[in-house]
């Protein structure tokens, strides 16, 4: 950690390490920073205008050091500051006449604040009219003029009698002074919107401007701190529509790039008595800082304002360069914005650009301008910067001195950036954040084709939403498969830096046409996460990114969010979301079914007595690990239940699952249901001392510590190891992400369905363990096979139970909680989602293993291998 993120800034400072913005610059000279690797810049940055002259113009240390020389005092208040009146002399005598007194300050947003104060008590009036999409400064008054709202609310901004209207339109400034005749004092606006995106005004909006003003009696302040001297090609901007405001704001360049120093010019109907004796400042209008505004003028208007004759002149071929640039890349960029040496390059920031690409997320979120910027410094040693209120837009503001060759080196710079970003190709734009060098060896890819469907607005189509993660790092090319190019460890760098910047963004869509007739649309949400980073968070940071990603699918027209992977246990099975004003689904419902139905039908093909079956349920202790017990029950004689050894209640839990197990089965001889031969109802009736269904639970307990434990009907326990090779069927239902199901603890034959996610069989067992069948549980064909719009591993058509079950509920139209937490798997919603699949036509798939289908090929050896060792 550098001293600025641990010492002046932490949150900006682990932002630009995260982006690699965080150079540590050891010498600037003229337009070129250099860093304590020897790297060199070309800045076009320049502090944003700051930097007229570039870094450590000479002339200004000379005048410094002529300074120190001299020994005149800096801080001598209160008096008649020579310095400060020699410079606001020289100001005075540069702008038109009607701009009489100079009053100083530290930078920029003091000069603004200073501005707020002279018109309102010349004015005697508290309104303060600004423009949308502005800025002024960070100071509360100045901030209060600033027309961002995502810099004000933090800090209860605006103060009160601060107002905004439209920029650039001058109707809706007449419309708001008519409207409030006597109210506003002053209306502050910008030659140019800086932050703003690089933002002109139509050609005439100024002079417009000013008429209004006169006519309302209400002075004109002109923000030219960072359009002022020299930057547009002309020593003001407001030069260009042959204006006078009565109030004109400067900084920035008047520093020479060396010292804080702002200027807030005013005519002398603004300038009353009641300010010139209560506004003051101990630093303002200090001798060194006015000694180094004096050199500045001087420069800016010697040889008849060579300099910035200078500026027009470079600025138009920067400006031609850029828009060459726009022609040849009009994917890329929409427009080129400013005048002069203040340019801006606004990008197409639609996602529609990057189609299947991440890319495109950044772009929907506001981050591929500062990707672009990061790319440019670091792999083109160019620096430029994004504008703060207009995220779509690069500015490139330059010193005033740059030459027409470091214009043309830019230019180059820029396009070699464009060339790469045009390729979309999202693992290339951005290796240089985990690769030390940066080749050109990336493999073309495919992206993902998106589903253009929509929702029709149709009040009888079901909207749904689906909320998924990364299951690893590895998974995250099934959201961009450019990604496939980088390593675990390097996909594990990238995430670390854009983890916590990235939201939630929209993975896919699709259009369920069920069986029955009825249609749902649904969209994917998908959050940057991968299952072991939810479980390394804070249970605080977690539930407020869930709640976020739940926020936008009931903003974007959800009417009910389900729940994929680890996204459920991070909720406490949904529980921690149902005020989230959207019903919430787990899924886990369905997931026991199609689990069951999985287990079910694999005995069928491999021809297994089920009546002689022991099936162990790892995390029974589960909601969907008990519902699958509890169905398993109906067909097979003897259960293992098996908890989380971590866990200090599991033992009681398994206890409490067994006990369920046994009501369950007497409710089932009760209503003398046929009992199929060897299952445990069968077995059970046979046993005396079983409870009736009326019973309390604390019998059942008994039941299954006394003639339970004794026919072995259900056997429970927390050591995996120890039982689950007693297992002729295993079903893996937990919330581990670890591999707790191996080669070694595997009985000779088993059939396992793992569905849990991450998965909890080791891969080691597809090639140590040929008798053994792993099957992928949970797998479902959705009718009509449609496309989801990203690959999660599946092929088209299929998804989860979970999420089937999702879209079961917006095609029935049940828009309330389901499936949430432990009681809310029961019986009555197991057997209510089994009949909605077979309405709807949403049935099991054909088995996959360890992510791939089982082809006819591993079947056959499976058979085999099974048959060799029947021959024993």
């Amino acid at each position: 950690m550098n001293n600025f993120t641990g010492y002046v800034n932490p949150h900006l400072g682990e932002m630009l390490e995260n982006i690699k913005l965080d150079q540590k610059y050891t010498h600037g000279e003229g337009c070129y920073l250099f860093d304590d690797e020897g790297n060199c810049y070309l800045d076009c940055i320049a502090a944003y205008g700051a930097l007229p002259f570039g870094h450590n113009p000479a002339p200004i240390w000379e005048a410094i050091a002529g300074y120190r020389d001299s020994g005149e005092p800096n801080f001598v208040q209160p008096s008649a500051l020579e310095a400060a009146g020699e410079l606001a002399r020289r100001l005075v005598e540069l702008t038109p006449p009607g701009l009489d007194y100079v009053t100083f300050a530290n930078s920029g947003t003091e000069a603004v604040e200073a501005a707020i104060k002279l018109c309102r008590s010349a004015s005697g009036r508290p309104g303060i009219l600004a423009t949308a999409n502005s800025f002024h400064g960070k100071t509360f008054g100045a901030l209060s003029a600033t027309g961002n709202s995502g810099y004000q609310e933090a800090f209860h901004a605006p103060a009160e009698h601060f107002r905004h209207i439209e920029f650039g339109n001058p109707e809706t400034l007449e419309k708001e002074l008519s409207a409030n005749p006597g109210y506003y004092a002053a209306f502050f606006v910008e030659a140019i919107q800086g932050e703003g995106g690089i933002v002109e005004p139509p050609c005439g909006y100024l002079a417009k401007v000013k008429e209004i003003c006169e006519r309302h009696q209400v002075y004109l302040v002109l923000d030219e701190i960072q359009t002022g001297l020299g930057r547009t090609g002309r020593l003001f901007a407001f030069e260009e529509e042959n204006i006078i405001p009565d109030v004109l704001v400067l900084a920035k360049a008047l520093g020479g790039g060396v010292m804080p120093i702002g200027a807030c010019l005013s005519s002398a109907s603004v300038y009353s008595e009641e300010f010139g004796m209560k506004h003051s400042s101990t630093f303002a209008g200090n001798s060194l800082a006015c000694r180094v505004g004096l050199k500045v003028l001087d420069l800016l208007t010697e040889e008849e304002g060579a300099i910035i004759n200078h500026v027009d002149k470079v600025g138009g071929t920067l400006k031609a360069g850029l828009l060459e640039l726009r022609d040849k890349y009009p994917r890329l960029i929409k427009a080129v914005r400013g005048r002069g040496l203040m340019l801006g390059l606004e990008f197409n920031m639609d996602r529609d650009q990057f189609p299947g690409s991440l890319l495109g997320v950044m772009a929907e979120q506001e981050l591929l301008t500062p990707a672009i910027s990061s790319y440019l410094l670091n792999v083109e040693k160019l620096r430029v910067a994004p504008t703060l209120n207009g995220n779509e837009v690069i500015r490139i503001e330059p010193p005033l001195t740059i030459s027409e060759e470091q214009c043309r080196e830019a230019l180059q710079k820029l396009e070699a950036m464009l060339e790469v970003l045009n390729e979309g190709n999202t693992a290339r734009f951005l290796a240089y954040l985990v690769r030390s060098r940066v080749g050109n060896d990336f493999p073309r890819f495919d992206p993902y084709p998106e589903n253009k469907v929509a929702p029709t607005g149709d009040p009888d189509e079901g909207r749904f939403a689906f909320l998924i993660h990364a299951l690893d790092l590895e998974s995250y090319h099934q959201f961009d498969n450019s990604l496939l190019a980088f390593s675990e460890e390097e996909l594990a760098a990238l995430t670390g830096r854009f983890g916590d910047m990235v939201g939630p963004f929209v993975a896919g869509k699709t259009k369920i046409h069920s069986r029955a007739g009825k249609t749902a649309y649904g969209e994917f949400i998908a959050l940057p996460r991968t299952t072991d980073e939810f479980l390394a968070m804070p249970r605080k940071q977690a539930m407020e990114e869930l709640k976020a990603a739940v926020a936008m699918a009931r903003d974007r027209g959800a009417r009910i969010v389900g729940l994929g992977a680890f996204t459920a246990v991070a909720s406490m099975g949904g529980l921690y979301l149902k005020n989230e004003g959207v019903p919430i689904t787990t899924g886990n419902s369905y997931t026991v079914v199609a689990a069951v139905d999985a287990v079910n039908k694999a005995t069928e093909k491999l021809q297994m007595d089920r009546s002689r079956l022991t099936a162990g349920i790892v995390g029974a202790a589960g909601s969907i690990g008990k519902g699958i017990s509890l169905l398993l029950s109906e067909t097979v004689p003897r259960l293992v239940l098996i908890g989380n050894p971590n866990n200090k209640t599991s033992s009681e839990r398994l206890h409490m699952v067994a006990a369920e197990i046994y009501r369950y089965q007497s409710a089932l001889l009760r209503q003398g249901r046929p009992l199929k031969p060897g299952s445990m109802g069968h077995l059970m009736a046979e046993c005396e001392g079983l409870p009736s269904p009326e019973a309390p639970m604390e019998e059942f307990e008994a039941f299954a510590d006394g003639e339970g434990r004794r026919k072995g009907l259900i056997e429970f326990s927390t050591d995996i190891d120890a039982v689950l090779s007693r297992a002729d069927v295993v079903i893996s239902a937990t919330s581990a992400t670890g591999k707790v199901i191996h080669a070694g603890n595997l009985k000779q034959g088993a059939v396992v369905c793992d569905i849990s996610r991450p998965a909890n069989v080791s891969e080691e067992v597809d090639e140590a363990r040929p008798d053994v069948l792993v099957i992928d549980g949970g797998v479902i064909e959705v009718p009509g096979m449609p496309s989801f719009g990203w690959d999660f591993g599946f092929e088209e058509g299929l998804a989860y139970a979970c999420m089937a079950e999702t879209m079961m509920l917006a095609l029935e139209q049940r828009y309330k909680h389901y499936s949430l937490g432990s009681s809310g798997v029961n019986l009555e919603t197991i057997l209510q989602a089994r009949y909605w699949a077979d309405e709807h036509g949403f049935k099991l798939a054909n088995f996959r293993s360890f992510n791939r289908p089982l082809s006819d090929e591993k079947w056959q050896k499976l058979l085999e291998k099974r048959q060799e060792l029947a021959l024993r």
